[in-house]
C-alpha cells in the first residue's frame, strides 16, 4: 500500500510512502497525477480547491484552503488553516457509543492489595512533600538498590514475588504555591501514595513548607501505616539514617507480596499520544480504539485525556456521553480549557507542534480527528477533573492538558496501571507507571527500538487489524503480568503537575 484514502468522503489522500511527482495514483473513480513530492504521512489533494474551500479528512472538515490547491498537490499547514475559533455552544444529540466485542476470560498475574485494588507493579517509592528533599530521596533511593542488589531500572525479568523497583520522584512544588496549583500538588500525589502499584511509600517532608507533612497526612484518610510511613527531615538528627531504617523496614514488608491469577477486567487503562504525524490517526490510534473497546466489554477502564487535543472532535465525544449530566459535564470539559488559554492571553488553536506539521498533521481538527480514535466507540461513563481518581468501569475522560508528561502523569494518578502512548515521532519519557511506546509507522519502530515497545505500522504493511489487535491484547497482559516497558528498562521515570498560576 502506497497511499490511502481514509474516508470515502475525504477530499484527500495519505501518503503511506513517499510518491515521488509524476506517479500516476486514483482513489475511488479519481485518477491523478502526483504533481510535487509528497514525503510519507503527507496529504494530497484529491480535486482542485479554491480559496474557502474545505479540506474534508476522516470524513470531516479539518481547515479551509487559505491559497488555491491544485489536484495532484501537496496539502500542509502552508496552505490550509483551521476552522476552530473563539468558544463554542453545544447541543446534545445522543448517539450512543456500542461495543459488539467478546469477553474472553483473559487473565494477568497481579497483586491484589489490602483494600481489594489490583496492582500490576510491586514497588517502593520515595516521594517528596516539597522540592527542597529532592536530593534526599535520591540519596535514599540509590543506597536501598545498592543494598538490595536492585538497580535503577528495576529486575530484569519480574518474578512472581519480591520488590519489583525502588524509585524517588522528585518533583518542583509543594511550597510557594497558591489555590489551584498548591491543590494540583497535594491531589496528584496523594494520588501516587495510594496507587496499586506501589507497595510501599517513604513520604519525605523537611517540616516548613505549605505542603505541610502533618496536613498531607489528614488528606490521605485512612491508609496501611504498615506500607505508608512519613519522615520530616527538619525532626530527626540524620535523615538519611532515619530514612533509610524506614525503607529497609518497608523493604522487608514489600518483599512478601506475591502475584495471583486476576481477571483482565481489573485493569485501568490511561490512552495518550504525543508527537503524532500523518500515520496516528490511520494506525496505532485505531489500535487503541480496538483495544479500549474491547477492556470496556471486559469490564475495565480506559481514560481519555489531552483536552485541547479534543477540539474539533468534541462532539463525537460529546454525543457518545451515556446521560445529558455527562453531556454537561463535557462540555465544561472543554470550555473551561478554552478559557484557561484566553485568561492567559493565548490562542485557543495554536497547535499542532513543529513536529507534527513535519510529520504531516495540519490543523487541530485534524490532530483532534486522530486522537480521538484512541477512545474507540464506547459510550462515555464519566468525566473526571483534573487529580480525580476513576469512579466507574468503562471509558472516562479526564481534565489535562495535551504535554506528554503532564497528561501522563495526571492519567497515571487517575488510577490507571499502565498508559498507552501513542507516537509517530518517538520519545523516550515514562511516567510513574508503566509507560507504553506504540509506534504509527514501522520506520520508527526501527530507528528507535529502545525507545518503541510495540509496532503498530504492519497495519499499513498488510497485517489486519484483527490480527494486530490480538497480538497487542496479548502484550498489553504480559506488560500486567510484569514484562517490563522501555522506559521501565532504563529506569526514565517521572512525574509532573499541571500549574496554572503564580510562584511566590
Amino acid at each position: 500500500m502506497r497511499y490511502i484514502q481514509i474516508n470515502p468522503a475525504d477530499n484527500v489522500m495519505v501518503a503511506i510512502q513517499d510518491l515521488p511527482a509524476g506517479e500516476k495514483v486514483s482513489a475511488g473513480e479519481t485518477e491523478l497525477e502526483v504533481k510535487e513530492e509528497i514525503p510519507a504521512g503527507h496529504k494530497v489533494a484529491l480535486r482542485d480547491f479554491a480559496v474557502g474551500d474545505n479540506i474534508v479528512k476522516y470524513g470531516d472538515p479539518i481547515g479551509h484552503a487559505v491559497k488555491e490547491i491544485s489536484q495532484g498537490c501537496l496539502v500542509n499547514e502552508k496552505n490550509i488553516k483551521t476552522n476552530l475559533e473563539g468558544l463554542s455552544e453545544y447541543t446534545y444529540a445522543p448517539s450512543p457509543g456500542t461495543v459488539l466485542m467478546e469477553e474472553r476470560n483473559l487473565t494477568f498475574r497481579g497483586y491484589r492489595r489490602k483494600n481489594g485494588e489490583v496492582g500490576i507493579r510491586n514497588e517502593i517509592w520515595i516521594i517528596p512533600t516539597v522540592g527542597c528533599v529532592n536530593g534526599v530521596i535520591g540519596q535514599l533511593a540509590e543506597s536501598l538498590r545498592a543494598e538490595k542488589g536492585i538497580d535503577v531500572q528495576g529486575r530484569d525479568l519480574l518474578s512472581d514475588a519480591g520488590v519489583d523497583a525502588i524509585v524517588a520522584y522528585p518533583h518542583n512544588y509543594g511550597c510557594s504555591q497558591l489555590g489551584d496549583d498548591h491543590e494540583n500538588t497535594r491531589k496528584i500525589l496523594k494520588d501516587m501514595v495510594l496507587h496499586p502499584n506501589v507497595g510501599g511509600v517513604l513520604i519525605v517532608g523537611l517540616g516548613c513548607e505549605n505542603n505541610q507533612p502533618d496536613a498531607f497526612r489528614e488528606l490521605l484518610g485512612e491508609y496501611d501505616a504498615e506500607r505508608i510511613r512519613f519522615l520530616v527531615a527538619q525532626q530527626v538528627d540524620d535523615e538519611y539514617e532515619e530514612g533509610m531504617q524506614i525503607l529497609r523496614e518497608l523493604y522487608d514488608v514489600v518483599s512478601k507480596d506475591k502475584r495471583e491469577e486476576v481477571s483482565f477486567g481489573e485493569l485501568k487503562v490511561g490512552l495518550k499520544c504525543g508527537g503524532s504525524d500523518g500515520f496516528s490517526g490511520i494506525t496505532a490510534n485505531p489500535l487503541l480504539g480496538v483495544f479500549s473497546d474491547f477492556l470496556v466489554a471486559q469490564g475495565g477502564c480506559t481514560v481519555l485525556t489531552e483536552v485541547p487535543e479534543m477540539f474539533g472532535a468534541e462532539t463525537i465525544l460529546m454525543n457518545r456521553c451515556d446521560t445529558k449530566d455527562l453531556f454537561d459535564k463535557t462540555v465544561a470539559l472543554i470550555n473551561d480549557f478554552k478559557r484557561y488559554f484566553i485568561s492567559n492571553n493565548q490562542p485557543v488553536y495554536e497547535n499542532p507542534s513543529p513536529g507534527n506539521k513535519a510529520g504531516g498533521i495540519s490543523t487541530l481538527e485534524e490532530k483532534s480527528l486522530g486522537c480521538t480514535q484512541k477512545s474507540g466507540t464506547s459510550a462515555v461513563k464519566d468525566v473526571l477533573r483534573y487529580g480525580e481518581r476513576i469512579k466507574t468501569k468503562g471509558l472516562s475522560l479526564l481534565f489535562a492538558p495535551g504535554n506528554d508528561l503532564v497528561a501522563s502523569t495526571a492519567l497515571a494518578a487517575s488510577g490507571c496501571h499502565i498508559v498507552l502512548f501513542t507516537t509517530g515521532r518517538g520519545t523516550p519519557f515514562g511516567t510513574f507507571v508503566p509507560t507504553v511506546k506504540c509506534s504509527t509507522n514501522t520506520r520508527l519502530s526501527e530507528h528507535k527500538p529502545g525507545w518503541i515497545d510495540f509496532n503498530a505500522g504492519t497495519l499499513v504493511e498488510g497485517e489486519s487489524m484483527t490480527s494486530l489487535a490480538d497480538r497487542f491484547i496479548s502484550f498489553v497482559g504480559d506488560i500486567a503480568s510484569g514484562k517490563p516497558t522501555h522506559n521501565e528498562k532504563k529506569g526514565y521515570r517521572e512525574i509532573a503537575i499541571f500549574k496554572t498560576g503564580i510562584t511566590l
